[in-house]
């Protein structure tokens, strides 16, 4: 499985892509030093239809900033659209997931 690098804030990471538990793509930046998580990149919102290549992206409160260190990263490319859910609104993007493979 490839190394892939994220700069977001002040952490180097690494991203990795897991899976919630209804399958939909979840993403996690790792520390590069020391391994610890740094960030959850996504959100599960089961209610919301998703495609298999496509993820809700948290770029709000302590993940603001996140699409952009996505982006940069080229892990996720085109927005879909914006979801509501309680009192955040979240982006919808594209994720590049044979960059995982």
């Amino acid at each position: 499985m490839p190394i892939i690098r994220v700069q977001f804030g002040e952490w180097d990471c690494i991203a990795e892509k897991l899976k919630y538990n209804n399958g939909r793509i979840a993403i996690q930046l790792i520390d590069d030093c020391d391994g610890a998580p740094v960030a959850t990149a996504t959100i599960n919102i089961p209610a919301e239809q998703l495609a298999e290549d496509e993820a809700i992206i948290k770029d709000y409160d302590e993940n603001k900033g996140m699409v952009q260190a996505l982006i940069d990263a080229g892990i996720i490319t085109d927005f879909v659209r914006q979801v509501r859910s309680g009192y955040i609104t979240a982006p919808i993007y594209k994720v590049n997931v044979g960059l995982f493979e």
